[in-house]
């Protein structure tokens, strides 16, 4: 009997470990073709004048591609790669090989959904079937407590009932040898920066001389796996996971693994089947239960996502506040995106990410907040700068947290709004965050290096810190802050 021929594209699970796709294919005895498609849409400029993903995004890709290609080689097959748009290239892929089906894990968001939609119907045509998984989540969709349309509003309702009832799925097992590819087929090459229209800068001007406080992001499963044995089993980091998940300088505050979670690099219930192993060897608290308990926020944005549709992309987010009076200035939205906007946390966070791909989750929610509450601007409009500039980002989880923070999604607390100046004295107590970031302010002392903008003539001569000069002044009117603050115990 001849065998079966099964394209396996693969798309946000670039890994070959708990790789539901691939294991079913091989369950079926097939002639298994991996592919992956670098989607051209996808670097394209927005009409903000930012690409879609940018450069350092981009490259974590394109790393990850090259791991998974490398890692198939090892096992005795390949990845083959193609450029352009998915549902045509696939499809067109599946009709020269004439493979009885394609296989791959399933998105919940509108443009990955299109793709499948119009993948299917270009497959139908040829009688190709298209086989989705779900593969990204802790919590598979089957087993949740309640359906989708009656997803709790409400993060702990989701939480309390799926840490009761919902059982995390063991993993597929990881394939020890691969079918050879046939010969007839063209591998096709994994492209440059430069082929996907990118031009990263010849000298990043906010990246520090000092980089020992910086995380080396590589893409790909192999780095994804061995930085999580390092930070579980080497250097044991995960039992003070939550008194550190707050920092903001160095590479040991938290567990850094969000970047390969977005690509699927790593599987999450790997990760939690390493965490209960974990517990079970070295030590079990609230640090071990509270990385579970961020994965499971993971969870809770990918399902409102599928609940709520295209609402997550909306101005009105999935709970419309007639409150919220955003503009649209180019002008000021630039100065935020560039770190200049006079306030030392924001810029120093916004530099941070301008420079690495990277920010903490602490910088996230501040300079998110600073955005719409004190700026005014249009929350889509910095939803969309960290789709292209973050190497973690996931759809489900970026704009659910800025529908969040903007005060139209899922936060039972109505209009949550950040004291910068308080979250900056309670965070970056010494300044040694802003300092390493903000180098112009390094020879302010602990007690003035987040409010230079009160520093006088006479200060700022002493200092080396000339306002207006130097470092901006202020976009806002930080005062506001000031009589707000109380300093935290």
């Amino acid at each position: 009997m001849k065998s079966p021929v099964i394209l396996v594209w693969f798309r946000n699970d670039l890994r070959l470990h708990d790789q539901e796709p691939l294991y079913k294919a091989l369950q079926k005895k097939a002639i298994v073709i991996p592919v992956y498609c670098f989607d051209i849409r996808q670097f394209k400029p927005t009409f903000l004048g930012f690409p879609k993903t940018n450069y350092l995004r981009a490259n974590f890709l394109i790393e990850s591609v090259k791991d998974l290609r490398k890692n198939l080689q090892k096992l005795g097959s390949n990845l083959v790669v193609r450029v352009g748009i998915p549902e045509v290239e696939v499809s067109q892929l599946a009709r020269e090989l004439q493979v009885n089906s394609v296989y791959c894990s399933q998105e919940v968001t509108q443009e990955e959904i299109e793709v499948e939609q119009k993948l299917e119907y270009n497959l139908a045509k040829h009688n190709i079937t298209l086989k989705t998984f779900w593969t990204s989540t802790l919590f598979h969709i089957e087993d949740l407590p309640f359906p989708i349309c009656k997803i709790p509003d409400v993060f702990t309702q989701f939480r309390k009932e799926c840490e009761r009832i919902c059982p995390v799925r063991p993993t597929f097992a990881t394939p020890t040898k691969l079918p050879a590819l046939p010969q007839n087929i063209e591998i096709g090459e994994i492209p440059t920066l430069k082929k996907l229209g990118l031009n990263p800068p010849t000298s990043i001007h906010y990246l520090p001389k000092n980089t020992d406080h910086l995380m080396i992001w590589k893409g790909g499963e192999s780095e994804a796996l061995a930085h999580l044995n390092e930070y579980l089993w080497e250097k044991k980091l995960l039992h003070t996971y939550k008194e550190t998940r707050n920092g903001l300088l160095g590479k040991k505050y938290s567990s850094k693994l969000s970047a390969w979670l977005a690509l699927g690099c790593i599987s999450v219930r790997y990760v939690y089947e390493q965490v209960q192993e974990y517990e079970k060897q070295i030590k079990k608290n609230e640090s071990t239960y509270w990385l579970i308990f961020e994965l499971i926020w993971r969870d809770y944005f990918r399902f409102i996502a599928k609940k709520y549709k295209n609402a997550i992309f909306k101005p009105h987010g999935i709970k419309p506040n007639k409150e919220l009076k955003l503009q649209e200035n180019t002008q000021i939205f630039q100065k935020w995106i560039n770190g200049q906007t006079g306030i030392p946390f924001i810029d120093a966070n916004m530099r941070e990410l301008q420079a690495t791909g990277f920010m903490s989750n602490r910088g996230r929610q501040n300079v998110a907040s600073f955005l719409v509450k004190d700026l005014h601007i249009n929350w889509i409009w910095g939803a969309m700068y960290f789709e292209s500039q973050l190497i973690d980002y996931d759809v489900c989880s970026n704009w659910g947290n800025w529908t969040y923070v903007a005060g139209v999604g899922n936060d039972p607390r109505e209009n949550r709004y950040f004291n910068i100046l308080k979250q900056a004295k309670q965070y970056d107590p010494k300044g040694e965050y802003v300092k390493f970031w903000l180098p112009e302010l390094a020879k302010l002392p602990a007690n003035l290096v987040h409010t230079p903008y009160a520093l006088n003539l006479q200060e700022q001569k002493q200092y080396d810190v000339i306002l207006g000069a130097d470092y901006p002044t202020p976009i806002v009117q930080p005062e506001k802050w000031e009589k707000d603050y109380v300093p935290s115990k």
